[in-house]
């Protein structure tokens, strides 16, 4: 990704330039004293954060008087928000400057943002489309580093009713799916259908044969139930298969 530039970064210099950097005790926070207090991380932050940089929402993050240099190495160690947002507790405390404590922040709030891309106050999304329910489950869902099967409780306007509900990660096989469990939220919400979803970590989100048995066996438990499979969404990437849309497993 091509990180947006600001004053900050000029005085930043290249990530690779700061990591060559002998960065003594005595140095840190040389680069935050360099900056006048209006184009400060936390000053932009405060006030501008939309058109913050990358790496200016990094600096306020982890704070400190190295924060500059810490944000810097951070970049320059995992390159884009989709790899940091990958990353391991280990492989965050392996970069300078972050320690247990700055690493649970940036976890913690690559979490909320993903989160809150899938969550809605008063006004709940209405599913009319497979797009509809892409758009909603794919910031939540396509860096997910295991398979991880989602649930939509819908009501008679197709309208979601509370959050996502994760079901089970690992492994999606028919032995271990329990397809009770995918409609015990929906009866005790009262829902009239569900939408499924679950990730493909390779990020090719093509259906295998056993997708297809699972969504067969989800559509007509729900035909016993009274409660419509609407469809069975397979997420990568930036992109999704609908199931429905290619009739398989509901047919």
């Amino acid at each position: 990704m091509t990180l947006q530039r600001s004053f900050l970064d000029e005085v930043c210099g290249s990530s690779a330039e700061t990591q060559r950097r002998e960065l003594t005790h005595e140095s840190r926070g040389y680069l935050l004293q360099a900056i006048p207090m209006r184009e400060r991380p936390a000053y932009r932050v405060s006030y501008q954060a939309r058109d913050c940089s990358v790496l200016e929402l990094m600096a306020a993050l982890v704070g400190g008087k190295d924060q500059l240099e810490v944000a810097s190495a951070v970049f320059s160690r995992f390159g884009s928000l989709q790899a940091l947002s990958r990353a391991s507790i280990h492989e965050l405390t392996s970069v300078y400057g972050i320690g247990l404590a700055r690493a649970a922040c940036i976890k913690a709030a690559l979490e909320m943002g993903q989160r809150s891309m899938a969550t809605w106050d008063d006004d709940a999304p209405a599913i009319q489309s497979p797009d509809d329910a892409a758009n909603l489950l794919i910031p939540l869902m396509q860096d997910l580093e295991q398979e991880h099967l989602f649930v939509l409780n819908l009501d008679t306007r197709n309208r979601v009713i509370g959050e996502p509900i994760e079901i089970y990660h690992g492994s999606l096989n028919t032995s271990l799916v329990r397809v009770a469990e995918l409609f015990r939220p929906a009866i005790q919400a009262n829902a009239a259908s569900i939408l499924v979803a679950h990730n493909h970590p390779s990020n090719d989100p093509t259906p295998s044969p056993e997708d297809v048995t699972i969504t067969r066996a989800i559509v007509q438990a729900g035909k016993l139930l009274d409660i419509i499979c609407l469809d069975h969404i397979i997420i990568g990437r930036g992109r999704f298969v609908s199931l429905k849309s290619r009739d398989l497993g509901f047919n």
